[in-house]
């Protein structure tokens, strides 16, 4: 349950915002084959901007940002 706390806080938010962007230059770095990369990069980027995690259903946690925060205080 760490790793879902971890995602839901602030820090999480620029981790996945920073790791999108990563993973966005990367594969256009590799080059058209890497599309895959590329739109990985933009769902976890996305995700990090919009403030949702995307493996707290998987936990039972909720899907919003804010509402898993005071979900795991």
């Amino acid at each position: 349950m760490f790793i879902i706390k971890f995602l839901g806080s602030t820090a999480g938010r620029w981790t996945r915002g920073i790791v999108g962007v990563a993973l966005i230059i990367w594969g256009a770095a590799i080059g058209s084959s890497a599309w895959a990369l590329i739109l990985l990069g933009v769902i976890v980027g996305a995700a990090g901007v919009m403030d949702v995690c995307l493996l707290a259903p998987l936990f039972g946690k909720p899907f919003n940002g804010k509402k898993l925060r005071d979900a795991t205080k």
